[in-house]
């Protein structure tokens, strides 16, 4: 069984495509990013509420060669300039075969945005868009919120602690203390 709910977080962390973001696969092009329709509104109410925010994200096509780093660091700018600044951003470049402890559904990228902010991954929220966000913070021992898009697998729904419609209702949910702590994998969350 899953854990009581949890406190207001001390941090929270976004997946940055799908979920602040417009996914464009292996997107290097600025002038292509388009943000989430809740995303600014959400990222306000946890900026008014004095929580830190970051993203932590794969960006898998920096390993394949099909962006580089500072393509993705344009990107990001450009992400901060439509949405303001983050405390911290996590970037994992490598791919699948890598087997690196960063790539989400492993949870490195959250132990390093804890560490940089100050607080301990299980005083984070992540809120993500597959089930791999929800993966990296359960192995965090964080808690997380699904925000589901057209290319979310129904079980990722099923599985997930916590799911909310758009961004500003996973960030009410947090605020409000009324989310599901961590599910680790096998975990029920009935």
């Amino acid at each position: 069984m899953g854990s009581d709910s949890a406190a207001e977080p001390s941090a929270v962390l976004f997946d940055r495509d799908g979920t602040l973001v417009v996914d464009v696969p292996y997107n290097g092009d600025p002038g292509r990013v388009e943000a989430m329709p809740t995303a600014a509104e959400a990222l306000g109410l946890l900026r008014d509420a004095g929580i830190p925010v970051g993203v932590v994200t794969n960006q898998s096509g920096i390993a394949r060669g099909l962006v580089s780093s500072e393509d993705v660091a344009r990107v990001n700018r450009r992400i901060e300039e439509l949405l303001g600044p983050f405390n911290t951003w996590r970037v994992c470049p490598h791919a699948d075969e890598d087997d690196c402890p960063c790539r989400k559904p492993r949870p490195g990228l959250i132990f390093q945005a804890a560490e940089e902010l100050g607080v301990l991954p299980r005083q984070v929220a992540v809120i993500g868009d597959i089930g791999a966000d929800m993966e990296a913070a359960a192995a965090a021992g964080a808690t997380s919120v699904l925000v589901p898009t057209e290319l979310t697998r129904f079980g990722e729904v099923i599985d997930a602690p916590n799911v909310a419609p758009d961004l500003v209702m996973a960030v009410q949910l947090l605020l409000s203390g009324r989310a599901l702590g961590p599910v680790r994998q096998g975990e029920s969350v009935e």
